[in-house]
């Protein structure tokens, strides 16, 4: 079947998350879905990362497999013409038949925005901390998570219990940009939960509520399991590579929050 690769933008705010699921009405794989098959008939779509309900993305990636061939540029135009205001297809190709966005992801980027001051108009995109932050401790702590770990305590109790807790992380960086602290992590794949539980616990360590060391005892087998999760309004799925280099500058998203 004729297989395309969709890159994707979307606000998550009032959807339940990506994958479409019998009892979840609005959700974004859902309206793609809806979408294609007024257009085109009979369709199949998956995507390369599950986001959860509330999380947005700069760089979801799909395929999308039709009876038809099609011009890619023109598929974008008419599915764009259709979505609501809050979803973009930004980016469409013709793949292999083989393409598969989820199974043949190399890395996930994920992107979390903090704001160290109130804001009118980015509410619905980052993380309010009222508390002052120490930063360097956040971005020493956050070299801790790089490498081969046990994400046991960093993820949700839900997970299957066969399914392994050993993530390899590519890299973590905290920056900062302005009023937002972000923090982006690379790998090839993450846990339920786990990119924010992290960014929770290295706001107790901006706090001084815990230290870098701390959170290298959490990061085994036997670690308890650390409740706080951070809000979904400022995580993205920033970026899915396929074998290419990824060396994009470490900045915001939306919005620019300037002293």
């Amino acid at each position: 079947m004729p297989t395309y690769k969709l890159t994707i933008e979307y606000e998550g705010t009032r959807y339940s998350g990506w994958q479409a699921q019998g009892n979840t009405p609005k959700t974004i794989q859902g309206r793609l879905d809806r979408v294609a098959r007024e257009l085109f008939g009979d369709v199949e779509i998956g995507g390369a990362g599950r986001t959860d309900a509330g999380v947005h993305a700069a760089g979801q990636v799909a395929h999308l497999r039709t009876h038809k061939a099609l011009d890619p540029i023109a598929m974008m135009r008419k599915m764009n013409d259709l979505l609501p205001h809050d979803i973009t297809i930004v980016g469409a190709a013709r793949a292999s038949d083989r393409f598969h966005a989820r199974h043949d992801a190399v890395l996930r980027v994920y992107l979390y925005q903090i704001a160290t001051r109130r804001t009118a108009f980015a509410k619905s995109f980052v993380w309010w901390i009222k508390d002052r932050l120490n930063f360097d401790a956040m971005r020493n702590a956050a070299n801790v998570i790089a490498g081969r770990n046990d994400f046991s305590a960093f993820t949700d109790r839900r997970l299957k219990q066969d399914e392994s807790r050993i993530v390899v992380v590519e890299s973590c960086a905290v920056e900062r940009s302005e009023e937002l602290i972000l923090m982006r992590i690379v790998a090839s794949h993450f846990l339920w939960k786990m990119v924010r539980k992290l960014v929770a616990f290295l706001v107790e360590i901006g706090r001084g509520a815990a230290t870098a060391t701390d959170l290298e005892s959490r990061l085994r087998a036997d670690a308890e399991l650390f409740q706080p999760t951070a809000p979904p309004s400022g995580l993205f799925l920033e970026a899915i590579t396929y074998g290419e280099p990824f060396n994009r500058p470490l900045q915001p998203i939306v919005p620019v929050l300037r002293s």
